[in-house]
């Protein structure tokens, strides 16, 4: 049994609206909308996504990692997140990784009020457990953990990415249509790059 992890850092100045960031991460589903692919999100509970991820290379195989996440935010205003269930499509000849895989990750964005506007402090842990097929097992483990760190810091730079840009544009347009106002125009290249 093979075990990957890696945590990223991120910190973030949020312009002031008229409605505080704060109301906005009390509602994780617009937050889990504005950071990924809205057709590779579905709710399954009140507070339970399920993301699944575009097929990904690891290692020359090819497979489709889907989470189920819990999202909720704290008394202080932390949004938190946190993996419940998680399983991998992988090509039928390897159906038992299945069996041995396990992926936690846990993350927190945290708003502190500054004067010119608020900083949101986040953190994310990903670990990734797996029964790794012959002959990739007798890699050498300096070659199997800086390719896992490489492949599970592109999982989650990619949010950390649309995090920092998606984020404050749907945030605008949220505190704008609360207070009867009309969105601002965003070029549509932006939202179709991010889908990538």
């Amino acid at each position: 049994m093979k075990v990957f992890r890696t945590t990223r850092t991120l910190k973030m100045l949020v312009p002031n609206e008229v409605v505080p960031i704060e109301h906005y991460l009390r509602q994780p589903q617009r937050l889990i909308h504005a950071i990924t692919d809205p057709k590779r999100i579905e709710q399954v509970e009140d507070s339970i996504f399920r993301l699944s991820l575009r097929p990904l290379s690891f290692l020359g195989i090819s497979i489709e990692p889907t989470a189920d996440l819990r999202v909720w935010t704290q008394s202080d205003g932390t949004l938190r997140l946190s993996s419940v269930r998680c399983e991998i499509k992988v090509p039928d000849y390897l159906g038992y990784v299945n069996q041995s895989f396990a992926m936690s990750l846990e993350g927190s964005l945290k708003p502190q009020r500054q004067s010119a506007g608020t900083e949101l402090s986040g953190k994310a842990d990903l670990a990734v457990q797996v029964e790794l097929p012959a002959p990739i097992k007798f890699m050498p483990n300096s070659v199997l953990d800086s390719t896992g760190r490489t492949f599970l810091n592109g999982i989650l730079s990619t949010i950390q990415h649309r995090i920092e840009r998606q984020l404050i544009e749907d945030y605008r347009d949220w505190a704008a249509s609360t207070q009867g106002l009309q969105p601002v125009a965003r070029s549509s290249n932006l939202r179709s790059n991010l889908a990538q």
